[in-house]
C-alpha cells in the first residue's frame, strides 16, 4: 500500500494555495533511499495563461541554467511554442523567453557545449535535429533533417551514446496535432552517427515512441510508447502508456536493439520523458507527477503534483527540475541520487 512520506513546501509568494496536493508518495521501503531524510519540493515559477513548463528541461552545470520548451495549444488558434531559460538569481527563479530557429521544438538534451534539440518542424520546415548555443543570440545549426532524403514525421525527444551517436524517437504528434504534413515513415526509434553520417531506424512496432534513456552501462535503453495519447483527443486506455526495455547488442560492429519487453506500465496518465540515476532506478514524467522504478521495474514511489509532469531533468546531487505545464518544480532528493545524463 502506498504511504504519503512527506508534504510540499511551496513559495507563496506565487500563489501556490491550491497545490496541497503536491508530495511524495512511497510504494516501497527502497524509495526512502531515493528521497532521504528530508526531501522538499518547491514551486519556483508558475504561469496561469499558458503551458510553458512542458519538455525539453536541459541543465547547464557551468551556468545553473535551464532550458525548457513549452506546449501546443491547439485550443488557441495554434500558436508556436515557446523556449525559455530559467535563471536563479539571488534565490529567486527568473524565467526569459527565447527565440533560437527551432521550430516547434519538443525534446532536448546536452550535446557538445549547448543543447540539442528535437524540432518537430512545420508544413514548411522539415522535423530536424538541431543545436544550439546555450549563450545569446542562441545560435542554432541543423544536425540532421531527414532520413537518407525522407521527411522525418515529427521528431519527439533525443538521448546521446557515450560512443557519441545520436538517439532519437520520431512519433506523429506533428501531423496529428495539425501542424506538419503526412507522416512519411513508420513509427521509428532512429540511431545518427555524426562522424560516419549512417542515420539508422533500430526499433518499429511502437505506436508512439516517445522518451529514451540510456541504462548507467549502456546495455539497456528504455522507449516510452505514450500510443494511448495521440494528441488530437483520440485518447484510449487499451493503448500502450508503457515503458519498455531493449538490451543493446552489437553485431558486425553496429549496435543493434534486440530482447524488447515490457518494462513498466503508467498506472496514470503516459510515461512521457524518461531518465534513470547512477543506480539504474527509473523516472518518467506520468500523469500525476514523476514515477520511479527500481531496475527491475518495480514501482518504489512518485514526485506527485497537481496535473501531468510530461518531463524533468537532474541537475546538482540530489536536485531534479520538474516540468508541471503551468508551473515549475524543484525537488530536492537524497544527496547520493545523480542524474546518469550528466554524472552530477
Amino acid at each position: 500500500m502506498a504511504t504519503k512520506f512527506a508534504t510540499a513546501t511551496f513559495l507563496l509568494a506565487l500563489g501556490a494555495t491550491a497545490l496541497e496536493n503536491a508530495t511524495f508518495i512511497t510504494y516501497q521501503p527502497a524509495f526512502k533511499d531515493i528521497i532521504g531524510e528530508n526531501p522538499k519540493l518547491e514551486l519556483i515559477l508558475q504561469n496561469k495563461t499558458y503551458p510553458f513548463a512542458h519538455e525539453a528541461p536541459v541543465y547547464i552545470p557551468e551556468t545553473g541554467d535551464v532550458f525548457i520548451v513549452g506546449n501546443y495549444q491547439t485550443k488557441t488558434g495554434g500558436q508556436p511554442i515557446q523556449i525559455s531559460k530559467i535563471r536563479s538569481k539571488n534565490d529567486v527563479y527568473v524565467r526569459e523567453q527565447i527565440f533560437p530557429d527551432i521550430p516547434m521544438a519538443n525534446g532536448a538534451v546536452n550535446y557538445e557545449d549547448g543543447v540539442l534539440f528535437a524540432s518537430q518542424g512545420t508544413i514548411e520546415r522539415p522535423s530536424a535535429l538541431i543545436y544550439m548555443d546555450p549563450e545569446p543570440p542562441y545560435s542554432t545549426e541543423v544536425v540532421l533533417d531527414s532520413f537518407n532524403g525522407r521527411r522525418f514525421n515529427g521528431l519527439n525527444d533525443v538521448v546521446i551514446h557515450s560512443d557519441g551517436s545520436i538517439w532519437f524517437t520520431d512519433p506523429t504528434y506533428a501531423y496529428d496535432q495539425g501542424f506538419a504534413p503526412k507522416p512519411d515513415l513508420p513509427h521509428q526509434v532512429y540511431r545518427f552517427d555524426p562522424g560516419t553520417g549512417s542515420v539508422r531506424a533500430v526499433a518499429d512496432g511502437l505506436g508512439q515512441p516517445n522518451g529514451l534513456a540510456f541504462s548507467p552501462d549502456e546495455s539497456i535503453l528504455y522507449v516510452t510508447d505514450t500510443d494511448s495519447h495521440r494528441g488530437n483527443g483520440d485518447n484510449n486506455p487499451e493503448r500502450a502508456a508503457t515503458i519498455y526495455a531493449y538490451d543493446v547488442a552489437t553485431y558486425a560492429k553496429s549496435p543493434f536493439l534486440i530482447n524488447r519487453r515490457v518494462f513498466a506500465y503508467a498506472d496514470n496518465g503516459i510515461p512521457d520523458g524518461v531518465k534513470v540515476d547512477t543506480n539504474g532506478n527509473v523516472y518518467s514524467g506520468c500523469g500525476d507527477g514523476v514515477h520511479v522504478w527500481s531496475a527491475g521495474g518495480d514501482l518504489l514511489g512518485k514526485i506527485k503534483l497537481p496535473d501531468v509532469s510530461a518531463n524533468f531533468c537532474f541537475a546538482e546531487a540530489g536536485e531534479m527540475y520538474i516540468l508541471n505545464e503551468y508551473r515549475v518544480w524543484k525537488a530536492t532528493l537524497s544527496e547520493d541520487v545523480h542524474g546518469a545524463l550528466l554524472g552530477l
